[in-house]
């Protein structure tokens, strides 16, 4: 194979893995809290026999979008979302996570957990207890829980040191390697969740000039391979 040959090649698993990144974002745009995802194409050159170098192609940059879902009103007393940047932090196996789902409920223990499982963790990082025998609860602006109107604490919001390391770990969690800070200007709403931020018309646009991408790749490989066999043919009369 040529050199074009192996540049294209490398352009086209780019395009691949883009495809089911814009799939995996489009099959979550219903998932409350989920961060749309996209591709970073760069070039690099490296050495290769017969020749000097060659540009080829990569797509190892996944970045992952910070832009504010929609917020839809449930009215769950129990629902929340964060306003402007920041995430809430759940405890899981693994380690603390952060996460812009906020459908939250209590569990036989009486903490508050996420639909997984996770405990809820407050701005201390400790978990959150909702008594049993709670009538109300209510959360200001700045996260502060108030059960039958006596403040317990506040919600923890929080947001990574590093944006660009934020890791995905599942849909909705994510892992800050290089650590995370509280956001004391938050506005947490009680009431409300927050969207996915996926916008599928964008993602559908993006998924066909990719597929376009790819069959015109495709169509290339497949003319050099047949010149170079016409080429070969030539040769060996």
């Amino acid at each position: 194979m040529d050199n074009a040959g192996y540049t294209t090649l490398t352009r086209q698993s780019g395009l691949v893995r883009e495809m089911n990144v814009l799939a995996n974002n489009i099959a979550n745009a219903a998932t409350t809290g989920y961060r749309a995802e996209g591709i970073a194409f760069s070039e690099f050159i490296k050495s290769a026999p017969g020749t000097e170098s060659i540009s080829m192609a990569t797509a190892n940059v996944q970045m992952t979008s910070l832009e504010q879902g929609a917020l839809k009103q449930t009215g769950g007393s129990l629902d929340f979302a964060v306003e402007g940047p920041g995430f809430f932090m759940v405890q899981t196996p693994e380690g603390e996570r952060l996460t812009r789902a906020g459908a939250f409920s209590p569990n036989e223990n009486g903490d508050l957990v996420n639909m997984d499982g996770h405990l809820v963790l407050d701005a201390g990082g400790a978990p959150i207890f909702i008594p049993p025998d709670a009538k109300g609860v209510d959360v200001s602006s700045d996260g502060t829980f108030s059960v039958d109107g006596n403040p317990l604490g506040q919600l923890g919001v929080y947001r990574p040191v590093n944006p660009l390391d934020l890791k995905r770990e599942t849909g909705v969690l994510f892992e800050a390697p290089d650590g995370v800070e509280p956001i004391e200007e938050a506005r947490v709403l009680q009431g409300f969740l927050e969207s996915s931020n996926v916008n599928p018309i964008t993602q559908l646009s993006r998924m066909i000039e990719v597929q376009r991408a790819y069959e015109m790749g495709q169509t290339f490989l497949e003319n050099e391979h047949s010149r170079i066999r016409d080429a070969v043919k030539t040769f060996v009369r």
